[in-house]
């Protein structure tokens, strides 16, 4: 795998492009995450930037507390989610990769945290550029990064409860792979 801090500072420069493109009023466009607007995804995927600062300098679930709870975008979704990607990134690009990282689930080397922000940010940017009808183009690289990942970690996601069915058929790569694999339809739109 390409150096994990790479692959999340791109991952997450592809999330921040798709929110630099919703318009004022797509904000409470529904998405293919059930039950989720586009503010709800945004602010979903800007609280885990917000917690990935303290997360890797070490700080546990109980001692970050409450404080990313709620709307963490305000007045200025697009500026918020800047700010929170710039110090996401920064903390990550200078992550120690073996450096204990307390998590919800337990204790992870900060590699794979990074990985599974990694994988986050590409597949929750399939879902805003779907929810606001906008190409979803981004590197092929990635996107086989992504896919050669999770196919060690499908399983784990899947008995977790945090990723959709799929069929038993899955395409043969590329971006409908990466998709059918964590559970979402390649060939959903807004539209129905």
């Amino acid at each position: 795998m390409t150096d994990v801090r790479d692959l999340h500072r791109r991952s997450v420069e592809v999330f921040v492009g798709f929110v630099s493109q919703v318009g004022d009023d797509s904000w409470q466009v529904g998405t293919p995450c059930e039950g989720w607007t586009v503010h709800d995804l945004v602010n979903h995927v800007v609280g885990e930037e917000l917690w990935t600062v303290p997360l890797l300098d070490g700080a546990t679930i109980a001692e970050v507390g409450d404080r990313f709870d709620g709307d963490v975008l305000g007045a200025d979704p697009i500026a918020a989610t800047r700010s929170a990607a710039s110090a996401a990134t920064g903390a990550a690009d200078g992550a120690d990769l073996d450096r204990v990282v307390h998590l919800s689930f337990g204790d992870v080397p900060a590699q794979f945290y990074l990985e599974q922000l990694f994988a986050d940010h590409l597949v929750h940017s399939w879902d805003l550029a779907s929810a606001i009808g906008v190409e979803y183009a981004v590197p092929p690289d990635l996107v086989d990064e992504c896919t050669t990942w999770f196919e060690s970690h499908e399983a784990a996601y899947r008995a977790a409860g945090v990723i959709g069915d799929r069929p038993a058929d899955l395409p043969a790569g590329g971006v409908d792979r990466m998709l059918v694999m964590f559970g979402r339809n390649p060939r959903w739109t807004a539209d129905g």
